[in-house]
């Protein structure tokens, strides 16, 4: 079991930059697979990118170049990234864990048992 908490979002210009945070507990937080998702107001879930335990990253076209992630195991924390934010970037943020039996990043949010609550990202214009 792992809990997940992000921290971060917030209110920036278009072609700013913003990190998220995503604090994982339990004894098994740093071994999970880890993705980001995002969801804005009246449409689907989509993935963002994801990181395996060991560290190798896979992104979505539409942030590639613009969005990094990293994770520091040794403190159980997954961190997005954002630099060039755009409107359409505008949405809530997850960070989602994969069961610890998975070891590749997937892009589909029902590969995911694990869900942070999710934090606000606004990108003005």
């Amino acid at each position: 079991q792992v809990q997940l908490v992000e921290s971060g979002g917030g209110l920036v210009q278009a072609g700013g930059s913003l990190r998220l945070s995503c604090a994982a507990s339990g004894r098994s937080g740093s071994s999970h697979v880890m993705g980001w998702f995002r969801q804005a107001s009246g449409k689907e879930r989509e993935f963002v990118g994801g990181i395996s335990s060991g560290g190798s990253t896979s992104f979505a076209d539409s942030v590639k170049g613009r969005f990094t992630i990293s994770r520091d195991n040794a403190k159980n924390m997954v961190y997005l990234q954002m630099n060039s934010l755009k409107p359409e970037d505008t949405a809530v943020y997850y960070c989602a864990a994969r069961p610890l039996s998975f070891s590749l990043v997937n892009t589909r949010s029902s590969a995911y048992d694990y869900w942070g609550q999710g934090t606000q990202v606004t990108v003005s214009s």
